[in-house]
Order: C-alpha cells, then sequence, then structure tokens
C-alpha cells in the first residue's frame, strides 16, 4: 500500500465534520496526513447517512466535507475476494466460538486486514474478536 498505513472507520472519518470535532483525532489528522485511506463500506456508510438528512445547511455542509475528501485524493479500498476470503475464515472462526460481528464491521476488518493496515476506529470493542487485526484509537 505504499505510504498508506491506516485504514480509517467511520467515526474517525466524520470526525472533522463535527461542530466541534475532537482535537486529539484532529492532530492525527495532521500528522498521518497521505498515510490514511477508507473501506467502500465507510464510504456507503457516510453518503447513507448523508442522505437521510433533510435538506439543510448541515447537509450541504456534510456533502461538501466529502466532496472534499474526494477531491484530496482520499483512497477508498473495495472489499474484494482476497478481503471477502480473510472474512470468510473470521466469521467462521467467531461462529464455532459463539460471536456473531455486524457485517459491515467484518467487510471494513477485512480490508484493513488484507492490506496490511491498522484499523483506526472509536469503536475497538467492534472489532477485538477478530485475529491478526492491528486496532488503534485515535481518540486516546
Amino acid at each position: 500500500m505504499g505510504r498508506i498505513k491506516y485504514l480509517l472507520d467511520t467515526n474517525i472519518l466524520s470526525e472533522p465534520a463535527r461542530k466541534i470535532p475532537n482535537l486529539q483525532v484532529m492532530q492525527n489528522f495532521h500528522q498521518y496526513d497521505g498515510q490514511y485511506a477508507t473501506a467502500a463500506i465507510v464510504w456507503h456508510e457516510l453518503y447513507y447517512g448523508c442522505e437521510l438528512l433533510a435538506d439543510s445547511k448541515r447537509k450541504i455542509q456534510l456533502k461538501s466535507y466529502l466532496h472534499a475528501l474526494e477531491e484530496g485524493g482520499l483512497v477508498i479500498l473495495n472489499y474484494d475476494q482476497q478481503a471477502a476470503e480473510w472474512y470468510a475464515k473470521q466469521r467462521a472462526t467467531l461462529k464455532i466460538h459463539g460471536k456473531t460481528q455486524a457485517y459491515a464491521d467484518g467487510e471494513i476488518a477485512a480490508i484493513a486486514a488484507v492490506n496490511q493496515l491498522t484499523l483506526v476506529t472509536r469503536n475497538i470493542d467492534d472489532f477485538v474478536n477478530f485475529n491478526g487485526l492491528a486496532l488503534e484509537n485515535w481518540f486516546k
């Protein structure tokens, strides 16, 4: 993946669009500029959330933020065959042990894992059951 080291989850990528963004997250965005990507699933979640909003100043601001990310060259990684196979193995192991994960979280985890990226999320607990997945919380 070249210089890319991090895959940003929805709750991280959306932080700069908040009215009062978390300072630590913003410092990490600046420090790791050019070293992060996101997953197509995250992009879907952001666009979906935006589309659910009523026409408003907030919706315009969010669409503008997403457009700026796109224009700025944010890398968006797809869920491909390698990720699907990784997640299938992980999901089967979890099921055998009586655990289930949110399907979208599994796809995001798989994209991070097969691309050897650290998944950055505020919700570490949503991903700790995946084996071999590097995790980081920029809110700490």
